[in-house]
């Protein structure tokens, strides 16, 4: 049985006077969706990714709906530690403030082992893992010294806890993050700041339909208690949730968006 998509929630002014970062934000992905929340719930933004044109297409009608004096963005590779930097420094000049970090970036791929090259499995890890650690060490520096508190959420995935033919880099990557994440929490609740995953299972977007088989979304699909995939908005809604201070009591924590957890 397949179950229909639920009506989209409305914004509840959640996130009314944040700033937010938001990472691989352009396009109709997890980072888009919660770019959007984020200011449905009254949030400032700045969106990154590493593709120019798609940011700046984002911006530009993120700015038109929302306001311009609420949408900033900068282009980052989260694989440049030197981007990551100006990000932030972007994100509190033109806000004056850092409140919420979302760390969205990642990059998959198919290989078995057997076949996997180092170029292969050192690219998987550097954006995925390493890309979501600096970030969070700029973010967690500037929370840190700013001493206000503030919340850092990572998207992580069930496949970090699952097993998959051809996904071991990226299933080592997340199962990375939601370490990273854990170990980052204990630390960073010392002066306030809570840090926390989202692990999704399957959620639908354009790019992922042009670089996954027919066959292999539909094998994936069968797997969900829904018989769906999850729709981005829905998975930005658990990261609003996590940014909110609905989860004031809540850290170090790993949240399946989907019915996968093993």
């Amino acid at each position: 049985m397949t179950a229909a998509p639920p009506p989209y929630v409305p914004g509840h002014h959640l996130l009314t006077g944040r700033t937010a970062v938001v990472t691989a934000a352009a396009g109709a992905g997890i980072g888009g969706a919660t770019a959007r929340r984020l200011l449905e719930e009254g949030a400032r933004i700045v969106i990154s990714d590493a593709h120019a044109r798609r940011l700046k297409e984002s911006e530009a009608e993120l700015a038109a709906e929302f306001g311009a004096d609420r949408v900033a963005a900068l282009r980052c590779d989260v694989t440049d530690e030197d981007q990551v930097t100006a990000l932030f420094e972007h994100a509190e000049e033109r806000h004056g403030r850092l409140d919420i970090v979302v760390n969205n970036a990642g990059l998959g791929g198919t290989a078995d082992v057997v076949d996997m090259t180092d170029e292969q499995w050192d690219k998987v890890l550097d954006v995925t893992l390493d890309g979501t650690f600096r970030c969070t060490r700029a973010a967690l520096r500037r929370m840190k010294a700013a001493g206000a508190g503030g919340v850092v959420v990572n998207n992580a995935s069930v496949i970090g806890w699952r097993a998959q033919q051809g996904q071991a880099h990226y299933a080592a990557a997340k199962a990375g993050v939601m370490a990273l994440t854990r170990c980052a929490a204990m630390e960073a609740a010392a002066y306030g700041v809570r840090v926390n995953a989202v692990s999704p299972s399957l959620a639908m977007h354009p790019h992922l339909a042009k670089v996954t088989t027919p066959e292999l979304l539909e094998e994936l699909t069968g797997r969900e208690a829904f018989g769906r995939c999850a729709e981005p908005w829905e998975v930005a809604n658990v990261i609003v949730f996590l940014a909110s201070g609905y989860s004031s009591y809540l850290t170090g924590e790993v949240l399946s968006v989907s019915s996968q957890h093993p």
